[in-house]
């Protein structure tokens, strides 16, 4: 079974906000597999069916970002998955708008959703994709990952979200490695 978790805030005050990213791409995700986040359990949206002959759960966590890692140990717990059924997708300021990024573990670098999930999890070890939402120095982070999307990023936004979409996909039936050789690329 693969769990994939796109990260955010819900509710439409957050909709199109850079620290929604993760939700971006899941939506992106359902629509290309015919699926529909019209499930609510363990704390989270959710859409559960086959792909590529696999099952599979998209998810986007309920709780907020702070506190998604609950989310995913419910799910976790409830399906007796792995934190290495895994892969969270999630926006990174570090990464300029228009960017995608995996990585196979690590720390949270910072980012307040992964970090609840590795408490949660109990591990670092799960599968990450990072979209770009770029920083401007100018504006306390807390502030500027809930601002919207400037007009003039709107298509390097949408390319990185069809590339982070597709790249979820790819690893349903592919190694993360060979999943990272493929999109990871400048």
């Amino acid at each position: 079974m693969k769990i994939i978790v796109g990260l955010g805030n819900p509710g439409t005050k957050y909709e199109n906000t850079r620290h929604n990213a993760g939700f971006m791409v899941m939506d992106a995700l359902a629509k290309e597999c015919s699926l529909s986040f019209d499930q609510e359990k363990f704390q989270a949206m959710f859409a559960k069916g086959k792909i590529k002959g696999d099952d599979v759960i998209l998810m986007k966590p309920t709780t907020y970002m702070n506190n998604s890692g609950f989310a995913c140990r419910e799910v976790m717990d409830f399906f007796k998955a792995s934190p290495e059924d895994f892969l969270i997708i999630y926006d990174d300021i570090d990464l300029d708008v228009g960017r995608i990024r995996l990585r196979q573990k690590g720390s949270a670098g910072g980012h307040n959703g992964i970090k609840s999930i590795i408490q949660c999890l109990g591990t670092s070890n799960f599968d990450r994709i990072r979209v770009g939402t770029t920083r401007d120095p100018q504006i306390p982070i807390i502030n500027w990952v809930l601002t919207k999307f400037k007009a003039e990023e709107m298509d390097a936004l949408h390319q990185a979200i069809e590339k982070a979409s597709q790249a979820a996909y790819y690893s349903i039936d592919h190694t993360f490695a060979q999943t990272m050789n493929q999109y990871n690329t400048k």
